[in-house]
């Protein structure tokens, strides 16, 4: 059995996959009257099947033999200790994009730290929910250290439509996840104050350049950065406004407000991210203006001139 805690869009969204392609799967929600009598996501037009049970105890759990944790990134630790003693020795798989604002770390070092008897991995790439819960074609990449895990996990949480490729070095998948949020919001924010498609392809590049800086320093692999958990996932959020980090940006960048409710994990990274490049010395400008405007301590005038006003130099 496979497990899902988390029965927002994307929790929901591989519920439905994996359901239809015949696994046996456990979704965990906080509330749940409203999906079982509805079978529904209020955030995808897509019937949750009868096979998926639906549920708010844990315990439930207890028999899966990997968690897929389909959770926003800032929540991960807190819920991983609450439930520690159903998760503990199981395969958890984090299915957020994020850097946790206190300890400066990915998810996979989350779990490695809450849950030391666990085996930690990661679901990473370029998806959106409402394409998966629909079967539309979708690649991602399945990061674990342990390679005949990763192997296992790839074989049971691969579908006929959803393709997934592995590689051992989690820190270059969560890195690749994380940062692209952040250049997502730059190039909306781009975008949002009319700059056009021209500076956001140099935000793009930019920004790529320091996923890459920062992957190097933190011991990845800087070819993972190329791949689907970095360049493809970049490639996707940057330019789709089914991005909610896109659109954050937008509504930045055109001084409106973003009123759809949903979480923004590129915000409280860009944060966390600037942080980190202070504290390992690497130069993040395009990260550490996306932090300044999430926290409302520069005007996007101010970030542009910023941008614009640093040293000439080679590429």
């Amino acid at each position: 059995m496979i497990g899902i805690m988390g029965a927002g869009a994307f929790g929901t969204a591989l519920a439905i996959a994996l359901a239809q392609d015949g696994r046996d799967v456990t979704l965990w929600a906080r509330t749940t009257q409203d999906l079982i009598s509805t079978r529904r996501s209020a955030k995808l037009d897509v019937p949750i099947p009868d096979t998926v049970r639906i549920t708010d105890d844990v315990e439930q759990l207890g028999s899966a033999e990997c968690v897929l944790m389909a959770i926003p990134a800032q929540t991960l630790r807190p819920l991983l200790q609450t439930h520690a003693t159903v998760l503990c020795r199981k395969r958890i798989v984090a299915c957020c994009k994020g850097i946790d604002l206190e300890t400066l770390t990915g998810p996979v070092a989350g779990i490695r730290a809450t849950l030391p008897d666990a085996t930690a991995a990661i679901l990473t790439g370029p998806s959106f929910a409402a394409d998966i819960a629909r079967g539309l074609p979708t690649a991602l990449t399945l990061a674990c250290a342990d390679g005949q895990v990763g192997a296992a996990l790839q074989s049971v949480l691969s579908t006929r439509t959803l393709r997934l490729y592995r590689t051992t070095d989690t820190i270059g998948a969560e890195l690749g996840g994380a940062l692209k949020n952040v250049i997502a919001i730059a190039c909306g924010v781009a975008i949002g104050a009319g700059l056009g498609d021209s500076a956001r392809a140099a935000l793009m590049t930019r920004g790529f350049a320091e996923m890459q800086r920062l992957a190097a320093i933190l011991g990845a692999d800087p070819q993972t950065l190329n791949g689907l958990s970095g360049l493809g996932d970049l490639a996707l959020t940057c330019t789709s406004d089914l991005s909610r980090n896109y659109r954050h940006g937008i509504a930045l960048g055109s001084k409106t407000s973003v009123t759809d409710g949903v979480t923004v994990e590129g915000a409280a990274t860009s944060i966390a991210v600037a942080n980190l490049g202070r504290l390992r010395a690497v130069d993040l400008p395009v990260c550490a203006v996306v932090a300044d405007l999430c926290a409302q301590k520069i005007s996007v005038e101010a970030a542009l001139q910023t941008l614009l006003s640093r040293p000439l130099k080679e590429e």
